[in-house]
């Protein structure tokens, strides 16, 4: 039993997890949390995030102390702002190194997100072992830069050896929030809870945590095509997108959306749903495969490398999604949903694809090579 296997360790092991900033990084992040409790109660974990983050809210939730960094990201343009941002950064630089001489871990684990960079950095300096945690199919420049001193680099994609030393290289998958094995038998729960109708087609509209612009256009441009089409949709909108949205959809007196700023229930919309319609972040993504239903993807451009396309073409290179472009939603998006979702067959065979890509106990294969970090 995987339980077993660290019974022997003479101490318990304290670890730190660092990173977060979107649901893509802090939900992955507490899964391997939870996997290390699972494996060995007696671990200590603390988790350093950004101040004023995601993290600093779902972290204590999910039941797990943690320090926030003053730390930000750079502004793409020429900014005087962009001064502040490295002052943070040093300031960040030096909390990172106050919290590991205090916190004393044994492993330092980085999930990506603003705080991943001062804190994996300070641990390399001070010979700590470190693990990334890379969830995309193409490494960012800092993950690149943190590699040179980490122990072990888990992946979710082949091919990473591009980016890292092949032998540093551990292809686990990425965690997700849960199992989603059972979702059929969640159907008729998913649709009371959501106000959806039985018998009428579900398309769920996921923007993230903090919402997609463009996802949201493209529904609001089109709500007439929404209103008269024979489908119900189950539109996630983003918290800072939800009040515009909400007061749209009842103007319009259009019956068959359900919108949400943010869904806690994950596991129902999933249940629910007939067609997902999504970004293409590395976490969603692993998610979606444990889905196994038909998806479109819309990969955001606002991101480093552009790495929401490459990761969205490692589906549809494969037939296991279709890839809309961002700049293409508002004209499509809403047209190739429905189409999708009255054609069995391509329903069905993109479900059977994307179910074939599934990584599963990802968080248990990342927490088992933290302990054997932890154990050296």
């Amino acid at each position: 039993m995987k339980e077993k296997r660290y019974m022997s360790l003479q101490k318990h092991k304290r670890i730190i997890i660092s990173g977060g900033g979107t649901g893509g990084h802090v939900f992955p992040a507490i899964s391997i949390a939870n996997a290390l409790k699972n494996i060995d109660p007696s671990t200590e974990i603390l988790f350093v995030g950004a101040e004023g983050r995601m993290e600093m809210e779902k972290v204590p939730a999910a039941g797990y102390r943690i320090t926030g960094l003053p730390v930000a990201g750079l502004y793409r343009s020429l900014t005087f702002k962009n001064i502040g941002v490295i002052l943070k950064l040093f300031k960040s630089l030096r909390i990172a190194r106050k919290v590991i001489k205090e916190f004393k871990p044994d492993v330092v684990v980085g999930v990506g997100g603003y705080a991943s960079g001062p804190v994996l950095r300070q641990a390399g300096r001070m010979e700590i072992p470190t693990l990334i945690q890379e969830q995309n199919s193409y490494a960012g420049v800092t993950n690149k830069l943190l590699a040179k001193k980490a122990s072990v680099i888990c992946v979710a994609y082949d091919g990473m050896e591009k980016y890292f030393p092949a032998e540093k290289i551990i292809k686990t998958g990425n965690p997700v929030r849960q199992n989603y094995d059972d979702l059929r038998s969640l159907e008729d729960e998913a649709l009371n809870f959501f106000g959806l109708k039985p018998g009428f087609p579900v398309i769920l509209v996921l923007g993230g945590s903090l919402g997609a612009g463009t996802l949201n256009k493209s529904l609001s441009d089109n709500i007439g095509k929404l209103r008269e089409s024979d489908c119900q949709w189950l539109w996630q909108t983003g918290k800072h997108y939800y009040e515009s949205v909400n007061t749209l959809v009842s103007v319009s007196f259009t019956s068959n959306i359900s919108v949400h700023g943010f869904i806690n229930r994950m596991d129902l919309a999933y249940a629910a749903a007939d067609v997902i319609v999504s970004r293409a972040g590395a976490g969603t993504i692993s998610e979606l495969c444990l889905v196994g239903k038909p998806v479109i993807l819309v990969p955001s451009p606002n991101v480093a490398e552009d790495h929401q396309t490459k990761n969205a073409r490692a589906l549809s290179d494969n037939a296991a999604a279709v890839l809309i472009p961002d700049d293409q939603a508002v004209k499509v998006l809403v047209n190739e949903a429905v189409r999708l979702v009255s054609d069995s067959g391509r329903r069905a065979a993109l479900s059977e694809n994307i179910y074939k890509m599934a990584d599963r106990d990802a968080d248990i294969r990342i927490a088992e090579e933290v302990l054997k970090l932890a154990e050296k």
